[in-house]
């Protein structure tokens, strides 16, 4: 059921095999880990099906998750307070020595560069046909006398349980009960201790040679068809081995083949290339004082870039952490040598050259008069709303209304909002149910920094608690369900902390 091992939604063993090779991992090796894995994912499923949740718990997040609230808002905007006021030049001055710290340049550099691409490289590499019908004979000639082997098998593990005495003595056992004329594959569902073939009477399907352990290959490929293996160990433990079938591999037509053959003989040459140029380059770039013997050398272009900061630029080259990295090393930074080729990717290096390094400076204030302006500016929209804000709420709790406070504002009435409803600022909602309870036939005022600079003002006049009674038995199952799981989270990385705490832990 494992995506990456399907084709077109399906199991397929061709793709499952070749993603376990490009892995490293053999079938055995792949079920051991998923093994181990299972056990770790049964110990924390443990903890999450376990968990419960009082009644009363849930009672109480049900009345608060369906809480309402009667609401009215009004907004201020931050544009009609910001007409009315003026910055000079005296105040920005000012705000700008108090505030000289913060207009500080980041520390940059520029740093020239040589990249060396593989892609760039394909132009200079030339395929005929003899190469590609060389390289086909040779691929037809590999095919003869390959075949792929149907495998089942019997695993007796060795485990703490289970030694490897006894283990060896169980697998003969086995052994002499198959030579007896017992079922292969009903002895491999009842015996085997690997759970992903023994439900399959042990059955491991179709696998070409070298895709199991060494032990395991050279027994099954010493096999006739039919016959049965004495015990072979290894370190999953005992394997009792029978060959299924033999299925002979076909080579692929010349027609089938010779698009991938002359990719292949391509890469192989831009390859080769790329590792010569990659070992020049490392060579020249060492013993040279800047970068223009490297790149008339092996002609590459030498590219400027735009400063940058230890974040990182915007381009791909410069915006790599091992770039970064380098450029802002003592190596390149102190000493003004150039760097050791750096790769980017399995096709793309570079060495990079510390052209200019920008360290952090104050900047003068005509460099960033308007940036000053601005935030001043902003400062002091927000220190005016919040006066007014404030003069607001005074009133509002000696006893004014919403609507004689709003200056001309549209005031929002909304009765029986809930807490996902969307024709309001999420800043007003959330602030909402913040509020405390109002007294009966009174309201709770507050204030609330809306995201375009402005403020609102709301009123809550009255709260609807939620009723658990309301919800429908699935409805509640659901919900237990969400809360028990939630505090088995929660009881897990507990014992993962308690865990940790207590282990000795190497880091590596």
């Amino acid at each position: 059921s494992t995506p990456s091992f399907q084709v077109d939604g399906k199991f397929d063993r061709v793709q499952f095999e070749s993603v376990l090779r490009n892995a490293g991992l053999s079938p055995l090796m792949y079920r051991d880990l998923v093994r181990k894995e299972k056990v770790v994912e049964q110990l924390r499923t443990g903890y999450l099906l376990s968990s419960f949740s009082l009644e009363s718990d849930l009672t109480r997040v049900i009345e608060l998750d369906q809480q309402t609230r009667d609401l009215s808002y009004f907004e201020l905007d931050a544009d009609k307070v910001q007409a009315g006021i003026q910055i000079d030049e005296q105040d920005a001055k000012q705000y700008f020595d108090d505030n000289r710290a913060s207009y500080k340049t980041e520390e940059q550099v520029v740093v020239e560069y040589l990249l060396l691409d593989k892609v760039k490289m394909l132009d200079e590499v030339k395929v005929d046909d003899d190469e590609i019908q060389q390289k086909y004979q040779a691929l037809v000639d590999n095919f003869e006398g390959q075949e792929e082997r149907q495998a089942s098998h019997i695993l007796i593990e060795i485990s703490d349980s289970r030694d490897a005495g006894d283990a060896e003595t169980k697998a003969k056992e086995i052994a002499q009960r198959i030579a007896a004329g017992e079922d292969f594959a009903e002895l491999a569902k009842a015996e085997s201790d690997d759970p992903g073939s023994a439900e399959n009477g042990g059955d491991l399907g179709f696998n070409g040679k070298g895709l199991f352990v060494p032990e395991f290959d050279e027994a099954l490929f010493a096999l006739e068809k039919g016959q049965v293996s004495e015990p072979v160990l290894t370190d999953f433990g005992y394997h009792i081995i029978k060959l299924i079938d033999v299925k002979a591999t076909e080579a692929p037509s010349f027609e089938q083949a010779q698009n991938d053959i002359k990719f292949d003989l391509m890469r192989e040459k831009v390859e080769a290339i790329y590792v010569d140029r990659m070992e020049r380059l490392a060579d020249l770039s060492f013993s040279s004082g800047d970068l223009v013997e490297p790149a008339e050398a092996l002609e590459l272009e030498i590219v400027t870039s735009e400063p940058f900061t230890r974040l990182g630029g915007e381009d791909d080259i410069t915006g790599n952490n091992r770039v970064v990295a380098a450029a802002f090393g003592d190596e390149l930074l102190k000493e003004g040598v150039n760097s050791t080729p750096l790769e980017l990717d399995s096709s793309r290096a570079v060495v990079v050259r510390v052209k200019e390094h920008l360290k952090p400076r104050e900047q003068a204030y005509d460099e960033v008069s308007k940036q000053v302006n601005a935030e001043l500016l902003k400062a002091r929209v927000s220190d005016a709303l919040d006066a007014k804000v404030a003069d607001i709420l005074v009133a509002l709790n000696g006893g004014q209304t919403l609507a004689s406070q709003a200056d001309g504002s549209e005031v929002k009435s909304l009765p029986a909002v809930n807490r996902v409803q969307r024709d309001l600022p999420a800043e007003v909602l959330q602030e909402a149910f913040k509020v405390p309870h109002p007294a009966e036939g009174g309201a709770e005022y507050a204030s609330v920094a809306l995201g375009d600079g402005g403020r609102a003002v709301l009123a809550v006049t009255g709260v609807q608690q939620g009723s658990a009674g309301e919800m429908d038995e699935q409805e509640r199952t659901t919900m237990r369900a969400v809360l028990g799981s939630r505090n088995g989270q929660y009881d897990y990385q507990d014992l993962l902390t308690e865990l940790n705490a207590k282990a000795e832990v190497e880091r590596l």
